[in-house]
């Protein structure tokens, strides 16, 4: 089925062939053997008496001009139009026409020189030329300018691939650069809402064929990329694009302007021209080329049905680690509270606390005991002093209670002393003994995996796992 700018063409050259079929209609009033006139004709008697007069009068043609339209069918048929700056011209290669031409391929833009049967196309009432051969007759100026000013650019480096930026994973922003109309933006509208409709579109309308098309893209581009973040939400990826058409439609794609532009993007860009097998300038410097515009809107965002697929996947996954997680520290938690390593320690911290506060306990009984008997010895002399004469008797007594209760304080701080170094030597004996003070001094425990304390070979046989504790850690080993 044709396009929309190819129906157009379709029915702009069927008026023209109706000028052309009423010439030869006079023509061949004139001639008695051929007279139509006042005969009615149906319109497949009309096309087949254009097509006998135009194979009889004109015939063989070699004729000259620039490929355009160039398409290969799956039948292996070669269709194409060969125009000049006036006109243009179809063209049709039956596949057993050229298996035995030894001509380049056919390609857009060449220019040629065609040989075969200038005939009607009947079933479209249009007039073609058959092919029997085709001989190159030099680049045509399209494809010259095309070659020119790629090979200028790739010289310059706008179609590296080191400064091509990858496409953000997850874009929330997407600049559409393309006509308003016709079905291309509507077809990326709706792949983009079908497949991510949380991301916002912003949609610039151009021109995307004719004299200021590329001048118009261009500016878009610029555009975009001076207001993204300023009056504009932030654009993470721009795709400029169109449909398919003729070299010349597709042109803009091709100007400098425009590839400068894409170069000088801060934004990385999509470029998305045409059909597969159309190759423009701007797909080069693009950061990335799609075949097709739907391709394009396909690749700058995410499937969002798969995506949330594995956020779910993820969720789950992460919850079912964590819960295992937990699960392991709990068994390890509990494992350390019932391990007898772990309880000795604190068991005889708790003992060494007590006896502490029992030889606390003791001390402070024993210098009560022994104040209330200084205590009771001073009730005695101050009774026999109260006896006697009170001044040669109070004198002496005094002396004597102050030498006894210097002497108390000598004996309670000599013995405060003699406890705390008991004490002292208690908590150090402690520390020598407990597990921790033995691994300190360069010892290590064994333990079975169960946690007891392996204190014999008979209680390890080959194939057992054991742990060795060490200052700095442990070591889990297999007896051999």
């Amino acid at each position: 089925m044709l396009g929309g700018e190819q129906a157009r063409w379709k029915g702009g050259n069927i008026l023209l062939l109706c000028g052309r079929f009423l010439r030869f209609v006079v023509s061949m009033a004139t001639d008695p053997a051929q007279a139509l006139v006042g005969k009615v004709l149906t319109v497949s008697e009309l096309t087949a008496n254009v097509r006998k007069t135009l194979e009889s009068s004109i015939g063989q043609v070699c004729v000259e001009g620039e490929v355009s339209n160039y398409r290969m069918q799956a039948s292996g048929h070669q269709y194409f139009t060969l125009k000049d700056a006036k006109a243009q011209l179809a063209c049709v290669w039956f596949a057993g026409r050229f298996s035995g031409n030894r001509t380049a391929p056919l390609a857009e833009g060449m220019a040629v020189q065609v040989r075969g049967m200038l005939t009607v196309f009947e079933s479209q009432g249009k007039y073609q030329v058959n092919v029997q051969s085709v001989q190159a007759s030099g680049t045509g100026l399209l494809q010259a300018k095309f070659d020119a000013l790629k090979r200028r650019l790739q010289e310059e480096g706008l179609f590296d691939r080191a400064r091509k930026r990858p496409l953000p994973a997850h874009p929330a922003t997407v600049a559409l650069v393309t006509s308003p109309t016709g079905s291309v933006v509507q077809d990326m509208l709706k792949v983009l809402g079908r497949r991510a409709p949380w991301v916002r579109i912003l949609v610039y309308p151009v021109r995307v064929q004719g004299q200021t098309a590329a001048a118009e893209i261009a500016e878009a581009i610029r555009f975009l990329n001076r207001e993204s973040g300023v009056s504009l939400p932030v654009v993470d990826v721009i795709i400029a694009g169109r449909g398919g058409g003729s070299v010349e439609d597709l042109w803009c794609f091709n100007e400098e302007v425009l590839a400068r532009a894409i170069f000088e993007s801060a934004i990385p860009l999509v470029s998305a021209v045409g059909h597969e097998t159309d190759f423009t300038i701007a797909d080069f410097v693009a950061d990335h080329r799609a075949p097709t515009p739907s391709v394009a809107a396909e690749t700058v965002v995410p499937d969002g049905i798969a995506l949330r697929r594995e956020i779910r996947a993820q969720s789950d996954r992460m919850e079912t680690l964590v819960h295992n997680q937990l699960q392991r520290w709990q068994q390890r938690l509990e494992y350390l509270e019932r391990s007898a390593l772990f309880r000795e320690p604190r068991a005889r911290l708790a003992e060494a606390s007590q006896r502490v506060d029992a030889t606390s306990e003791d001390l402070q009984r024993a210098l009560q005991d022994h104040l209330a008997g200084m205590k009771r010895k001073v009730e005695v002399l101050a009774a026999s002093v109260r006896a006697h004469r009170p001044d040669q008797v109070l004198a002496l007594k005094r002396q004597q209670i102050e030498a006894v209760h210097a002497r108390l304080e000598r004996v309670t701080g000599a013995l405060l002393v003699t406890h705390r170094g008991e004490l002292e030597r208690l908590r150090q004996k402690l520390v020598l003994l407990s597990p921790e003070g033995t691994l300190e001094r360069g010892y290590s425990i064994a333990l079975s995996q169960e946690g007891g304390v392996i204190r014999s070979v008979s209680q390890v046989r080959s194939g057992m796992k054991i742990v060795t504790r060490l200052k700095d850690g442990r070591v889990d080993s297999v007896v051999e």
